[in-house]
């Protein structure tokens, strides 16, 4: 990626089980270091998750040249699939949600740098 392109930022919600809250929590203050590893050679950065209610808000940015390619290559992951089985029974897709889609993105309206 050249230094002058701009990241393609990526939003995307689902709904946090309440019964499962703390169990969601706890995971994530110990994100295993091959899931982030993984994160890292996709090509997302500055990644966040944030809870409110119980509706979780996922953003990063993506800097990478083949979005498809490095998203199958996460989710072909070994570790991050086992760190899937352990954190999708937590989460519950919006009624919005295609079938078999998770987390949706969401449109972006507004940016500022």
């Amino acid at each position: 990626m050249s230094a002058s392109r701009t990241p393609r930022r990526v939003a995307s919600v689902i709904r946090l089980r309440p019964e499962h809250a703390e169990r969601y929590r706890e995971l994530h203050r110990a994100v295993p270091q091959p899931v982030l590893d993984t994160l890292s050679r996709a090509h997302i950065g500055n990644y966040s998750i944030f809870l409110r209610e119980d509706t979780l808000f996922a953003y990063y940015e993506y800097t990478g040249d083949d979005y498809e390619v490095d998203m199958a290559a996460v989710a072909a992951d070994p570790d991050t699939r086992h760190w899937w089985t352990l954190t999708d029974p937590c989460q519950q897709p919006l009624d919005s949600a295609q079938s078999g889609e998770r987390w949706v993105t969401g449109e972006e309206l507004f940016h500022l740098d």
